[in-house]
C-alpha cells in the first residue's frame, strides 16, 4: 500500500517541476508558445491531481469522493437541471468541492481544467471521449398570449407564417430549417423571425416576451411547460431529438469523480417526469 502511494507521488513530481519551469520560462520570454506552455501546465496539474486521487484510493478504497470536481455545461441546462441537484450529490460526498463552468459555447476541456463537460447535439470533435447519457424531445413552443394573437399552427408548413425566435449557439451554426415527422408523413420548413440570439437564456426571455415561437428542447422549457407559462403546439409532429453527452478530456483517463458525477446526472434525468 505505502509503495503504491510512493510510486504515484514519484510519477507526479517530474510533471510538477517541469510544468512550473516551462510556464515561468515562457512568461519571461513573452513567447507566442505561451498558450502551449499553459496547456502543458494544465495537463501536468491534472496528473498531480490524479496521483493524489490514486493515493486517496490506496488509503481507503471505501471512502467517498474528495477534492475538486470541475464541470461545464450550457447555462440554462446547468441552471435548471444540474445546480438544483448538487445538494444531493454533495450530501453523498461531503469532502468534495464543485466548480460549475456555465457557458453556451463548447469550451476546451483541457485548457479550462474541466473534469467532465455536458454537451448537447452532435459532437464537433469525433475523437472526443464521450458517453451519451440522455435524450430530450424537441418541441414547438410559445406563450399562450402569442398563440392567442397569432393563432396556433396545425401543420409544420404553417410555421412559415409565424414569427420565430432562432437561437445561434454559435453564430455560424444558427439553425432555422427543421424536418418534422408524424406517423404518416414528413415535412421540412424554414422558420423566419426578427429576433436571433446566441444564448439559450436569450431565447427563453424572447419567447416569454411574446416575440415568437421557437423549436427547443424540452429540457430548456420544462418548468415553464409544467406551470403553463409556455405551451406546446403540433404535438403530433416531432423534430429530431437532442442528445446529451458526458465528455471527458482527451488523452487521460476520466477520474472517479467525473465518472460518478456523469452517472449521477444521467440517473437524475432518467428519474425526471418529463412529459410524454
Amino acid at each position: 500500500m505505502e509503495s503504491a502511494e510512493r510510486d504515484a507521488r514519484a510519477e507526479a513530481q517530474p510533471a510538477r517541476k517541469t510544468g512550473a519551469r516551462v510556464a515561468r520560462r515562457e512568461r519571461r520570454a513573452g513567447s507566442p508558445r505561451l498558450r502551449q506552455a499553459q496547456n502543458f501546465y494544465q495537463r501536468a496539474k491534472r496528473s498531480i491531481e490524479e496521483a493524489d486521487e490514486a493515493e486517496l484510493a490506496a488509503r481507503d478504497a471505501g471512502a467517498g469522493l474528495a477534492g475538486r470536481l470541475r464541470f461545464s455545461s450550457g447555462v440554462t441546462f446547468g441552471r435548471l437541471h444540474i445546480i438544483p441537484r448538487l445538494p444531493l450529490f454533495l450530501a453523498a460526498h461531503p469532502e468534495l468541492t464543485v466548480e460549475a463552468i456555465l457557458d453556451d459555447r463548447d469550451i476546451d476541456l483541457i485548457e479550462e481544467g474541466i473534469d467532465v463537460g455536458f454537451r448537447m447535439g452532435a459532437l464537433a470533435d469525433s475523437t472526443m471521449v464521450a458517453r451519451k447519457i440522455g435524450q430530450s424531445r424537441r418541441l414547438v413552443l410559445g406563450t399562450p398570449a402569442y398563440f392567442k394573437k397569432a393563432g396556433e399552427p396545425s401543420t409544420p408548413a404553417e410555421l412559415a407564417d409565424h414569427q420565430a425566435v432562432i437561437c445561434d449557439l454559435c453564430p455560424a451554426k444558427g439553425r432555422s430549417t427543421w424536418s418534422f415527422r408524424s406517423s404518416t408523413a414528413e415535412e421540412t420548413v424554414t422558420l423566419k423571425g426578427s429576433v436571433r440570439t446566441t444564448a439559450a437564456e436569450g431565447l427563453r426571455e424572447a419567447v416569454f416576451a411574446g416575440l415568437g415561437l421557437c423549436v427547443a428542447s424540452e429540457w430548456m422549457f420544462q418548468p415553464d411547460l409544467d406551470n403553463g407559462r409556455v405551451k406546446q403546439v403540433l404535438p403530433a409532429w416531432t423534430p429530431p431529438s437532442l442528445d446529451l453527452w458526458a465528455a471527458f478530456p482527451t488523452g487521460r483517463r476520466a477520474s472517479a469523480k467525473a465518472r460518478a458525477f456523469a452517472a449521477f446526472v444521467e440517473d437524475q434525468l432518467r428519474q425526471t417526469n418529463f412529459r410524454r
